[in-house]
């Protein structure tokens, strides 16, 4: 019997730091207000994670009740947006972009509240693509160095 996979995340800076034991429930678009504020973006992608086989394995996140049932995770250092937890739910959503490796999340399954869908979101995959060196100076890379947290538990 293959043992479950272990999979870690945490913050921009580092203070917060999660590991995850399981395998990963649904991933989803969420496209409600209180995820457009919550990110300052478009929404969420968020995946589910078990709660019972969750824990912060360093620091404590802040926590925000976006609603009477919701509460927010973020950190209070750096304000990565962490996890999304309604009350009695045996999952906790997480932020997938925190996830250390996010190309392990399975293929999304749905989109969530499109009434509050932006307009433009549906023609987001008609833009051009670049990458970051087509259009920055080798110079300007050496200054773009990431200052935030490895990808991996320190």
């Amino acid at each position: 019997m293959q043992a479950a996979a272990r999979r870690t995340g945490g913050c921009q800076c580092g203070r917060l730091r999660y590991a995850y034991t399981g395998e990963l429930g649904d991933a989803s678009i969420c496209h409600c207000r209180m995820c457009q504020k919550a990110f300052g973006n478009w929404g969420a992608a968020l995946v589910e994670m078990q709660l019972s086989s969750f824990k912060f394995t360093k620091g404590t996140p802040a926590v925000f009740h976006s609603s009477s049932i919701v509460k927010r995770g973020f950190c209070r250092e750096c304000g990565t947006p962490m996890f999304m937890h309604e009350d009695g739910d045996a999952n906790i959503e997480i932020a997938i972009g925190t996830l250390d490796q996010p190309n392990d999340v399975p293929s999304f399954t749905k989109q969530s509240a499109v009434e509050s869908r932006l307009d433009w979101f549906v023609t987001m995959h008609l833009l051009k693509e670049e990458r970051m060196d087509d259009y920055r100076k080798a110079d300007d890379m050496l200054l773009l160095k990431s200052l935030q947290h490895p990808d991996f538990d320190t």
